[in-house]
Parts: C-alpha cells; sequence; structure tokens
C-alpha cells in the first residue's frame, strides 16, 4: 500500500543556518511514528514543513499520493498560495506546544469555529461534532468554560478535540506536553494513547521516551537535521 505521509529529499535552511538535511521518511496509513532526539535536531522544523508553515527548502511532502504545498508547472515546482495551502492544510491536524485556543472564546466556540469557517458546516452541525469531540478528550463538564478558567492540561486537551473534529487524516503532536506541569502531563498522552489505539494515523514529537515507546510501530530519532 502506498503511504499515506511521504517525505523525500527534504531540505530546510534558514538563511546559512541548515536545519533539515536530506530527510526521506514514510508513514503508512494507520502507523504511529514518535520522533525523538536532542534540541535542535530539526523534529519541529520537520513538523512545520509537512504542512507548510515553514516551507522546505527543496524537497517534496505527498499525503496520499498528493503533492502537498506546491504543483509541478512547466517541468518545474511552484508554491501554492495562502488560499490553496489553507484547504489542504484541512487534512493535516498539528497540536502545538502552547494550545493556541481563542481567550474571548469558550472550550465549545473554540473546537467548533473552524469546521464551520472552512468545512462551511452548520452551526448546529458543528456543536454535535464539537460537542462529541470534547466528550472523547474527557471535557464534556467544561464546553461553556474560557480557557482562562481550564488548566493547561484540559486547555491541551481542548486543543486536541479542536484538530480532531476537522476530521484530519494525518495529526501532528510537537510536544504538546512540554508546557505543562507534571502533574498535568498524564492526563494529556491518556487522550493521545485513547487516538492511538483508535488507529489514527500520528506523527508524535516527544521527549516522553516511555510514552513514545508506548504507543508508537516505529521511533525515528533525529540527530543535526538527519
Amino acid at each position: 500500500m502506498n503511504p499515506l505521509l511521504r517525505i523525500t529529499g527534504l531540505h530546510k535552511s534558514f538563511a546559512s543556518l541548515r536545519v533539515l538535511l536530506g530527510v526521506d521518511l514514510d508513514v503508512a496509513r494507520g502507523e504511529k511514528v514518535s520522533i525523538i532526539g536532542p534540541n535542535g535536531s530539526g523534529k519541529t522544523t520537520l513538523l512545520r514543513c509537512i504542512n507548510y508553515l515553514e516551507k522546505p527548502t527543496s524537497g517534496h511532502i505527498y499525503i496520499d499520493g498528493k503533492l502537498i504545498g506546491e504543483k509541478q508547472t512547466n517541468g518545474g515546482y511552484v508554491h501554492l498560495s495562502d488560499r490553496e495551502l489553507a484547504k489542504e492544510r484541512q487534512e493535516i491536524g498539528f497540536v502545538f506546544q502552547r494550545f493556541n485556543l481563542f481567550p474571548h472564546l469558550t472550550a465549545l466556540g473554540n473546537v467548533t469555529i473552524a469546521p464551520q469557517k472552512v468545512l462551511g458546516l452548520s452551526k448546529d452541525e458543528a456543536e454535535r461534532r464539537g460537542l462529541e469531540m470534547l466528550e472523547k478528550v474527557g471535557l464534556s463538564h467544561k464546553v461553556n468554560e474560557y480557557p482562562e478558567r481550564l488548566s493547561g492540561g484540559q486547555q491541551q486537551r481542548v486543543a486536541i478535540a479542536r484538530v480532531l473534529a476537522m476530521q484530519p487524516k494525518l495529526m501532528l503532536f510537537d510536544e504538546a506536553t512540554s508546557a505543562l506541569d507534571p502533574e498535568l502531563i498524564g492526563e494529556v498522552l491518556r487522550v493521545m494513547r485513547q487516538l492511538a489505539a483508535e488507529g489514527r494515523t500520528m506523527v508524535i514529537v516527544t521527549h516522553e521516551i516511555q510514552f513514545a515507546g508506548e504507543v508508537s510501530d516505529r521511533v525515528v530519532f533525529m540527530d543535526q537535521g538527519k
């Protein structure tokens, strides 16, 4: 079977700083791949290139066999417009280190805004999906709370519910527990274990080595951009 995610010859430089040096990686549908390695090895940059938050310097990324972030024209490649990129990103869910919730929206509002504005769901449809996703992450009792009244672990679980509401093919987790106090890490890892058990395709950058070993089909070690 063709991989859900295929990365070929990926390089990324920031001016003279070379961060990724020819990364090749295939991730099968339903596979859980954890990426570990020292700080500065390129882990986060790799994730950000997958959904084109950072444009690769060279190399290509495919989701379900479809080229992501660029298109072929006149024998070469050109980057997509922001509008075209936004449409492609719908298939890729990204859970950040920082929760990036809208402070003026409730937990439910944060989860339902993208399905309405991006997917075009009605408010009722989006709220049904949002309530289902918040229940999945154990927050059905917090749907009307604003972020400032939620713990860090609860905010990160809202962020995961927000990604799930978009029904992505691929989920990316960038050190999703690194901003949390130690006693809150477990509640987020429990949700991630549950998602892994459901057979979702996940690429997880983490320093939680034991967790990576438990949930992953494969663990990739990165060092100095390779």
